[in-house]
């Protein structure tokens, strides 16, 4: 039952959230909106709100707004999305995906700003130590303070890292406080590709950490940003073949969030804000029927001067929700193959 709830709630949130962007620039812009719709399926709920007619529908895999004019074939009329100026429109295709962009500087926000962080401290105390890395062979043990290397002085973590660089593959002493005893160590810090510096398997310590609202902030749209580049970065791969495409379904998201959903409303509102970023990302491909499909057809309009005709519009939308539905289909086979 807690999965389910779980799945329901997050769906639930991530296509409001997108939805409601694409509704209220629409709005914004002039246009009118027939229906704003979350679910497919036959209504569980619906009310008539001015000319919008809201909707809740019984399958929570989806959503979308009805806006007069986005069909190729619709009549036009001055409160169409077809009457706007192309930035109008632009603005409303990528709405959808800025907002699912922005919910998760929220939730960053507000995670940092309950549960605060955990922030390294400066002095060279080992925190963590991997157990198949050159400190570990040495004996080095956390808690322990690093007070020297080849008799250079270790005074911060930053010492540390600095002084270690200068010794890839070279056998070095590391002189270190153990339970208020001076040893020294022999090790050979080791160059490691993925970090481009030589490392001997530690970590430091850290400490509870309470920021500031402008500082949260802050951190909330930079760990966004990371993401946002990270996930695109995969992407690449995925599409080079570099990486393989390991991909989830619903199947697979309702059984993530059931797990988060258990371990408490912290990490559940973390995994929100990772699958909303991963949403508006993957709605901004240029794939027809995606946002991303919408966007490339305006940029077309614009270099033009005139929009594709409806029957080519048609085929396009069509391409792209065969796509769609390929890569649905592989995802829930992945999940039942798990």
């Amino acid at each position: 039952m807690t999965t389910i709830l779980a799945a329901i709630f997050v769906f639930g949130v991530l296509i409001t959230v997108h939805e409601f962007g694409h509704f209220i620039t629409a709005k914004m812009t002039g246009m009118r909106v027939d229906e704003f719709a979350i679910g497919f399926g036959p209504n569980i709920f619906q009310k008539k709100v001015g000319e919008t007619l809201y909707s809740l529908r019984i399958i929570p895999l989806g959503g979308y707004n009805k806006i007069a004019g986005m069909d190729p074939e619709e009549p036009d009329s001055d409160d169409s999305f077809k009457s706007k100026s192309i930035p109008a429109r632009m603005l409303v295709i990528l709405a959808g995906s800025l907002m699912n962009f922005l919910l998760p500087i929220i939730l960053f926000f507000s995670i940092f700003m309950i549960n605060g962080i955990q922030k390294p401290v400066d002095q060279p105390i080992l925190g963590t130590i991997m157990e198949d890395k050159a400190a570990a062979q040495a004996g080095l043990q956390v808690g322990d303070r690093i007070l020297a290397i080849n008799g250079e002085k270790i005074a911060t973590w930053n010492d540390l890292v600095v002084t270690l660089q200068k010794y890839p593959d070279k056998e070095i002493t590391v002189t270190a406080e153990h339970q208020g005893a001076v040893k020294n160590y022999q090790m050979t810090p080791a160059y490691d590709a993925q970090y481009g510096r030589p490392l001997i398997g530690i970590s430091p310590t850290y400490e509870q950490y309470q920021p500031g609202v402008v500082e949260a902030a802050t951190m909330g749209a930079g760990y966004t940003k990371y993401i946002i580049f990270a996930m695109i970065d995969g992407l690449q791969k995925i599409i080079t073949g570099a990486a393989p495409a390991d991909v989830s379904g619903p199947i697979g998201v309702a059984k993530m969030a059931g797990e988060m959903a258990n371990q408490g409303m912290l990490p559940l509102l973390n995994f929100i804000a990772f699958l909303s970023i991963n949403l508006g990302v993957i709605n901004l491909l240029p794939l027809p029927a995606l946002d991303g499909g919408h966007f490339v057809l305006l940029v077309l309009e614009a270099v033009r001067g005139k929009p594709l005709g409806a029957r080519a519009t048609n085929a396009i939308q069509m391409v792209g929700v065969a796509i769609i539905l390929s890569i649905t289909v592989l995802a829930v086979f992945n999940d039942i193959s798990r």
